[in-house]
């Protein structure tokens, strides 16, 4: 099966082949089909942000479309930044500018637990859905460590590692990662419909 990841996050693209890939997958990208998409993300969840952009990139792409939304949920911020992840600091904010707005917003908490949610989508060119999603937890530390990765990777620690996912190599963090559990579970979905065997 040839699928399109709807996505021009270098990052995420990278994550998601190494992870996806394998017998009867092809992935392609935006880039390899020639195709440019701005979907405006207004879901109230991951999981309805994934489903509005897989479903109008495969009615454009006539193809299968993997989508996702994902990001990070903090305890003591009641679930923020949650859907606007990307967006903590505001239009145009960088990484880092997310994370130390984030550190600075628990400077005085001692409640650090966090965890990365995935949602993804993929969208069939006749309407059919198949969805799944997958959680990584950890607790947000005080300062950011490691240089690999992207994102929120250098302030997110994972306990049972003993490091940031920054500080952990692509197979360390794929093993384990949120977008690993989600993938996982779609493609034991796709395995019982009988889309993958």
């Amino acid at each position: 099966m040839k699928i399109l990841l709807a996505s021009t996050n270098k990052g995420k693209i990278k994550e998601f082949t190494e992870i996806l890939s394998g017998p009867g997958i092809t992935i392609v990208t935006p880039g390899d089909m020639g195709l440019s998409l701005e979907v405006e993300e207004n879901g109230a969840t991951f999981a309805e942000n994934a489903l509005l952009k897989a479903r109008q990139w495969s009615r454009a792409a006539e193809m299968p479309v993997l989508a996702d939304d994902s990001g990070l949920c903090v305890e003591a911020l009641g679930g923020r930044p949650g859907v606007l992840t990307a967006r903590f600091a505001g239009p145009g904010a960088g990484d880092k500018d997310n994370y130390r707005l984030l550190l600075s917003c628990l400077e005085d908490t001692e409640d650090r637990r966090a965890k990365f949610v995935c949602a993804v989508a993929l969208a069939f060119a006749d309407g059919r859905v198949v969805q799944a999603e997958g959680e990584y937890e950890g607790v947000i530390c005080h300062e950011p460590a490691g240089d690999q990765g992207f994102g929120y990777d250098p302030v997110f620690f994972d306990p049972t590692m003993g490091k940031t996912l920054a500080q952990m190599s692509p197979e360390e963090k794929n093993a384990r990662s949120h977008r690993r559990k989600a993938i996982e579970a779609l493609k034991k979905k796709l395995a019982g419909l009988g889309y993958l065997d």
